[in-house]
């Protein structure tokens, strides 16, 4: 039976993050950055939401995070969705 190893989350090693901010941005806006895929969720009567999904190391991330405040786009939420 094998065992499966449990990684930590390093600064250096690239893993998939989602970030949820509202909002509709468009596919232009990812055209700096190719990594990160693009959707909208539209909820009925709710204000849209754009999730960022992608995979980058920590310092990409900054990046990213700090572009989105430029813009003055707040965070919902960054999740870590391949973290071990």
């Amino acid at each position: 039976m094998k065992k499966k190893v449990k990684q930590k989350l390093t600064l250096d090693r690239p893993v998939t993050y989602q970030i949820r901010v509202p909002g509709h941005l468009d596919e232009s806006w990812s055209e700096w950055d190719g990594e990160m895929m693009i959707a909208v969720e539209n909820g009925g009567d709710d204000p849209p939401v754009t999730i960022l999904t992608g995979t980058v190391d920590q310092a990409a991330l900054q990046g990213l995070l700090r572009r989105l405040y430029s813009l003055g786009l707040p965070l919902i939420s960054v999740e870590c969705v391949e973290c071990d």
